[in-house]
């Protein structure tokens, strides 16, 4: 029962502590809402603009015209003279130009299904194997090994070691290809 009575008043001058931090305020007087500092200069309530601190000139031009008092807009808009020492608005035509970035392909020995970029089409590209650096390599290298005698044309029958064409097979271009070395 003491024990209690001990850390409820503990617990209460914590929270006095608290109340009167609050009220007079971190490093200054509470004044209603507002701070001010410790030598009764109010803070500014927001920093300055972008354009006042790099020293734009923050005047403008209306970007429309704005009528002067007693003068009643027509609701057809008015045409303001053009600046002094200006050129008048031509109207000039804005020609906009879509550009498509098309993911580039990486080409394999298997067979793709994209589209052609000759045609349009969804297809599934067509494999042409050739006779590559591979295959050339793979003849020479059994000729050093001995196969004189024809062996070592075997190469260039297994279409793995021979480069791959892929062309579309609807309108024949050739889309790209896979060297092996």
């Amino acid at each position: 029962m003491v024990l209690r009575r001990k850390r409820k008043r503990e617990m209460l001058n914590q929270h006095s502590y608290c109340e009167s931090l609050f009220n007079k305020g971190i490093g200054g007087q509470r004044i209603g809402n507002t701070m001010s500092a410790p030598s009764g200069v109010p803070l500014p309530s927001a920093p300055p603009s972008y354009e006042e601190t790099i020293g734009i000139n923050v005047s403008y031009p209306h970007p429309y015209p704005v009528p002067e008092h007693g003068q009643k807009p027509d609701g057809k808009g008015m045409n303001p003279a053009p600046y002094m020492g200006q050129p008048a608005a031509v109207n000039n035509p804005v020609t906009v130009q879509t550009v498509y970035v098309q993911q580039p392909v990486v080409f394999y020995d298997r067979p793709i299904q994209m589209c052609c970029p000759s045609c349009n089409q969804m297809i599934v590209t067509h494999l042409s194997y050739d006779s590559g650096a591979l295959t050339w390599l793979s003849c020479g290298g059994l000729c050093l090994l001995g196969c004189i005698a024809g062996c070592c044309l075997i190469p260039f029958c297994i279409d793995a070691l021979k480069d791959v064409d892929h062309t579309c097979p609807k309108c024949g271009a050739l889309i790209g290809s896979y060297k092996r070395l």
